[in-house]
């Protein structure tokens, strides 16, 4: 049981980075200020789930950093494929579509992001990772347990409003302001 909070804090800790990530990117480039698959919770399930998957990438994979940037970004973008599908196809949102960038997979993973991923795969393992692990260890089960009960819900209900209402405005819990 050990073993799953310490990856369910994995995915929560790296969904928070992600949060971080789109809002800064938001903020450099001008972007829309939107939600990115939770109600509540300032968390962005792709890049947990991404990072997890380069997490489970072979220990031989991760030591050699010219195949942690290649495999790390290949794995994270077919995260990032198969999360793009699950939103469209199962929850009838797009939360990115990269139809105007080079080399793009139906608008759902691009190469300039891949290589993207594989650099956050060098910093992620090289750098974060360790640090991370560490802290993991010393959370106490009752917590990881009222944590993972949290996000479920979140979770569920966020997919349940977006399934519903068919967009994702319903993630949007502040107001934006016109600034003329």
């Amino acid at each position: 049981m050990a073993w799953m909070f310490r990856w369910f804090w994995y995915f929560v800790f790296y969904s928070l980075c992600g949060f971080g990530c789109e809002v800064l990117f938001s903020r450099l480039t001008g972007g829309r200020r939107d939600r990115k698959g939770m109600l509540l919770l300032p968390l962005c399930p792709v890049y947990g789930l991404g990072a997890c998957a380069i997490l489970l990438l072979p220990p031989v994979v991760r030591t050699h950093p010219a195949a942690l940037f290649f495999l790390g970004g290949l794995a994270a973008a077919g995260v990032e494929y198969l999360m793009a599908v699950f939103y469209e196809e199962g929850l009838g949102v797009q939360f990115w579509d990269y139809s105007d960038l080079p080399w793009n997979i139906q608008g759902r993973v691009c190469i300039p992001f891949t290589l993207i991923w594989g650099l956050m795969a060098l910093t992620l393992v090289r750098w974060l990772h360790p640090l991370v692990q560490g802290f993991v260890w010393y959370v106490p089960a009752p917590l990881s347990l009222c944590a993972l009960a949290a996000v479920g819900a979140d979770l569920a209900v966020s997919s349940w409003m977006m399934r519903f209402t068919g967009g994702r405005d319903c993630l949007r819990w502040y107001s934006v302001r016109n600034r003329s």
